[in-house]
Order: C-alpha cells, then structure tokens, then sequence
C-alpha cells in the first residue's frame, strides 16, 4: 500500500513568523490556496483512494481544494504533534484542533473518525505511547481495504507516522515545506 503524505498550504499563523503562532484556527492564506492549486495540477487522487485530513482549517481548506468534491475523513488522529516531541515546549494556539461541533457547523456532514476515543484534546502532547497507540489504531482501521492513503496534515504528525512507518533517522530536517508531498511504499 501507498501512504501520500501532505502538508497543508501556507497559513495565517506563518505570517510574520513566529508572532502570529497563536494565532486560534488559521485559515490558508492567498498564497497558500495558490500553492494547493498549483498541487492540485500535479496529483492524481481517485474515488478509492482513502483521504484523511487533520482537523485544523487550514488542513481541511487543503484538502477540499484538492479533492475537487471527493469525499475526505477528518480525524484528529493525524492532527497536529510535536516534532521532536518536548513537553517544555510551550502549546500554541495555531495546533488547536477543530472540535467537533465547530467541524459540524464549518463543514456540515463531513465525515469524522475517532473511534470513540478521548482524542479531541490533540495528539499534540500526549505521551508517545499514547499517540502510538492510537495511531496503531488508525493503521488497523486501514489494513488492506486501500491501496493509497492520503493523509493531509503537518510536518510533525508527517513525520511521526513516517517514524511508526519504518522510517528511521529522521529530524526536523526531513519536514516537508508548504504543500510538500511525500510517499511511502509500507
């Protein structure tokens, strides 16, 4: 199977970089909803590939832009996380996910996965045994119903799955940039 992983256009919150990283649900920018069209020109995304998009606005603007009315799950387990993973590092405002109320009344009947699991705080700080196990979780889900998975979210969730993935050695350096792509043959 095929994971393509991609990275949400340029957001509000990168503007005057990094005071505006508190910025509460940054939407995509004109420049980054530039970006995602240009994006959307060279990726081809089918009615059987499986769409999961973190649950932050600008994630969700990425991905209903490029899925040209393809159907997408949200679920916050590929919202954002730390990369490295540090809980000294202070929280920002910018990794807030959407709660589920907010997705309903945003995005009317999108459809939402979380197995009922007491995830809508974030994966951002929680233990990495807990953010591996609910990402076990997700894979299990997956099995081998798809042969492509795209999962749209950010450079740390990115990173951390390629890490549970096999992927070994990775640092801050392999992050993708804006509307970076990234596939992975597992």
């Amino acid at each position: 199977m095929e994971f393509i992983f991609i990275r949400h256009g340029h957001g509000e919150h990168l503007n005057d970089y990094p005071n505006r990283l508190n910025t509460l649900h940054p939407s995509l920018t004109e420049y980054g909803k530039f970006q995602v069209v240009q994006l959307r020109d060279k990726i081809i995304i089918n009615s059987d590939d499986l769409i999961l998009v973190s649950p932050t606005k600008r994630t969700i603007e990425t991905a209903m832009m490029l899925m040209n009315s393809l159907d997408f799950i949200i679920t916050p387990l590929v919202g954002p996380r730390m990369f490295p993973q540090n809980p000294e590092f202070p929280f920002l405002a910018c990794d807030q996910i959407l709660s589920k109320t907010e997705i309903t009344n945003f995005y009317g009947d999108a459809e939402i996965l979380d197995f009922n699991l007491d995830c809508w705080k974030g994966i951002n700080r929680v233990d990495q045994d807990v953010f591996e196990g609910y990402a076990k979780q997700l894979l299990d889900w997956i099995g081998d119903r798809y042969n492509r998975i795209f999962i749209i979210s950010h450079d740390g969730t990115i990173t951390n799955y390629r890490i549970l993935l096999g992927e070994e050695g990775l640092t801050r350096r392999d992050f993708l940039g804006e509307t970076g792509v990234y596939k992975m043959i597992v």
